[in-house]
Order: C-alpha cells, then structure tokens, then sequence
C-alpha cells in the first residue's frame, strides 16, 4: 500500500536524507522516499494503520519541529 504525507516544517535537505534512511530501515516498509524540495514522504508498507503510527512517531522522534501530515 502506498501512503503520502506532507513534511510541515522541513527546512534541512540533510535532515530529510537522514528522515529518509530511519523510516526506510522500520519493519514493514517496502520502501519510503522524502522530497525536501516538495516537502512530501511516499511510504509502501503492509496494510497496517499501526505503520502510520510508528511513522508518525519516527518522525516526531527524528525532527520534533515537523508535523506529519497525510495527503
């Protein structure tokens, strides 16, 4: 399943490769791609809300300024 967020608050094309490789590195994601330029995050991973979450929470972790928001 294919999943896209909005990156809110992203401003470090460094910060979004290293966003990049920690979400790409969870268990159940297939694979996870972050455009600084467009501010976006495309994941495929298993159908499973609890992803979401864990994603959600990586991010939070990783960058606590930028909100995750789904599109």
């Amino acid at each position: 399943m294919k999943k896209k967020f909005k990156l809110i608050g992203l401003d470090c094309a460094n910060c979004a490769a290293q966003l990049e490789n920690a979400i790409s590195k969870m268990e159940g994601i297939e694979s996870a791609s972050v455009s600084f330029m467009t501010g976006k995050l495309v994941i495929e991973c298993a159908d499973d809300e609890d992803i979401v979450k864990k994603v959600k929470k990586l991010v939070k972790k990783e960058e606590p300024d930028v909100e995750l928001e789904e599109v």
